[in-house]
């Protein structure tokens, strides 16, 4: 499993949107496990949602300034 310090493009990187990317898709990961012990939890569900909004919403940024970086980015972290 890769970590998000894995993306940073300098020491002090917290920012870029690879290294956020990398963040919310393992909170993602993270709070699907958490729903797998808990169905019931819609607060939780409704932050998992906001997570991954905005993931894509990153992404499709990603995809449109720089797609090379986009599809490694996609592989490395396994996202369909």
């Amino acid at each position: 499993m890769t970590k998000q310090h894995d993306f940073k493009q300098h020491a002090n990187d917290t920012g870029s949107v690879e290294v956020q990317i990398a963040a919310l898709t393992a909170d993602i990961r993270n709070l699907t496990e958490h729903f797998k012990k808990f169905p019931h939890d819609k607060n939780g569900k409704r932050g998992l949602m906001i997570k991954v909004g905005q993931r894509s919403s990153f992404l499709k940024y990603l995809k449109r300034t720089n797609k090379a970086h986009y599809q490694q980015l996609v592989d490395r972290l396994e996202i369909r």
